[in-house]
């Protein structure tokens, strides 16, 4: 939306983008998001070519880049589309006041959600902590705005400011490409969302999660999608907003628990026994062919994300920082508020999450979603061979879960 916005300014617009060395610094060199991304800007830059345009591309520090662009341009105005996260927040914040400082008006736009922060909450003005009365608001709100805008840009390419700059190669900046590839999303399998959603050997999820998290489709056009064909569909883009008010709210979550009643909980933490969990060596075969495939394509679908976040904070104890560190690493649709939030919600300590004596059977979840074990012996070609025994009972676990758990939870 800021685009749409900048390109109707009296002046002409310079399109950057900067790779935060703040944010690239803690990823591997061949971090495939890091590689979607730089292949996202290629193609834009190539269309704004056709218009005697071109991206200006950064690496660095975000305001050693500013302070260096404020030398070389005459900045007037700078429009940009508002994040939420903690990191993000601090540091807009601190390149608007160096803007402001030296003449530059800032104009921030809602962007990336249909609802901000504070547009959805109580009676009171406080916010939402429970999932069901958020949606119903939201919806309400929602109702009342449909049909959502779409901001075509395309008219106003010609206030673009005339430029050829130098497109840096993916090496340049200091990755390289990995095996890992972002598929392509389609929305064609959504029409039966809510009847094919829990069985990952059909393969019928829309692949979209990345590119909402990147930002190349637009989530107003999902919505209104999403509204036409499928309540289910709607219900989990209406999650990804209640996750970011969260994060918004309680920046704690990010490495707290939510529900502070929970951190007396004695973890185990056998460094061990998270290895074979991260490698997909549990025994149990649906948290590890989700684990593998997570591995292998940067992947996994959501209802194995349940079962294998549960078995790693009650089966092996282990707290749901370390999964959330993990899956921060190799998930391809990587979000800050919706992998905390998931990941509290299976360990039992964050908001409207599941309660603590809940404990996934692994093999129920099997039996119930890949009866004819489909999907395990894709991504465990070994399986019929005879697999190896599970590295923890599910009734002794589950047992010492729900001890640890009441013996923990502080009054």
């Amino acid at each position: 939306m800021g685009l749409f916005y900048a390109l109707q300014s009296e002046y002409p617009v310079i399109p950057l983008f900067i790779f935060d060395e703040a944010i690239l610094n803690s990823l591997p060199k061949d971090d495939a998001r890091v590689a979607f991304i730089y292949d996202s800007l290629s193609e834009i830059n190539k269309e704004l070519n056709t218009f005697q345009s071109s991206l200006l591309i950064k690496k660095g520090n975000t305001q050693e880049v500013w302070q260096t662009l404020i030398k070389e341009f005459e900045v007037k105005k700078v429009f940009f589309n508002k994040d939420y996260e903690p990191y993000a927040i601090q540091r807009d914040e601190t390149i608007c006041e160096l803007l402001e400082q030296n003449n530059s008006l800032t104009y921030s736009f809602k962007d990336q959600v249909i609802f901000e922060e504070k547009e959805i909450t109580k009676a009171d003005g406080l916010p939402y902590t429970v999932y069901t009365p958020y949606k119903n608001k939201w919806l309400e709100h929602f109702n009342q705005l449909k049909p959502l805008l779409e901001y075509d840009t395309t008219e106003f390419y010609t206030n673009f400011y005339q430029s050829n700059f130098d497109f840096p190669s993916l090496e340049q900046i200091g990755f390289v490409r990995s095996a890992i590839k972002v598929k392509p999303y389609t929305l064609n399998t959504l029409a039966n969302y809510q009847d094919t959603r829990d069985f990952p050997a059909v393969d019928a999820t829309s692949y979209l999660s990345p590119h909402l998290r990147f930002g190349t489709v637009s989530i107003r056009k999902m919505v209104n999608f999403a509204v036409k064909t499928n309540a289910a569909f709607l219900s989990e883009l209406i999650w990804r907003e209640f996750f970011m008010q969260i994060l918004y709210h309680f920046p704690k979550v990010v490495t707290h628990n939510f529900k502070s009643a929970y951190d007396g909980i004695q973890w185990r933490n056998n460094e061990e026994d998270f290895k074979r969990w991260c490698e997909g060596r549990t025994g149990y075969p649906m948290v590890d062919a989700g684990m593998r495939q997570l591995n292998e394509t940067g992947y996994m679908h959501n209802r194995v994300r349940m079962v294998v976040a549960s078995f790693l904070c009650k089966h092996l104890l282990i707290q749901w920082q370390w999964g959330e560190a993990y899956f921060a690493q190799k998930l391809l649709d990587y979000d800050l508020s919706a992998n905390v939030g998931n990941w509290q919600w299976a360990a039992g300590t964050g908001c409207d999450a599941a309660p603590y004596f809940r404990v996934f059977n692994p093999d129920i979840q099997l039996k119930k979603f890949d009866e004819k074990g489909i999907y395990i012996r894709k991504w465990i070609p070994e399986f019929d061979l005879g697999y190896g025994k599970p590295m923890v009972d599910h009734a002794m676990a589950r047992d010492r879960a729900i001890a640890t758990y009441k013996a923990g939870i502080l009054n």
